[in-house]
């Protein structure tokens, strides 16, 4: 993969705060399955008073 710069990456909107993330070279084979941006995110998804 050639470089990039980071205004040319992928985004999509985070399933729990609902801001975009870019991404990362460690999603690169999930990165159809990533659905939050952070482990913060993914955590506090599922609690309730959100």
């Amino acid at each position: 993969m050639r470089m990039r710069r980071k205004g040319d990456l992928p985004t999509k909107p985070c399933a729990g705060c609902g801001r975009p993330f870019a991404w990362r070279k460690k999603w690169e084979r999930v990165w159809d399955e990533v659905r939050f941006c952070s482990e913060r995110c993914r955590r506090e998804h599922g609690k309730p008073g959100r």
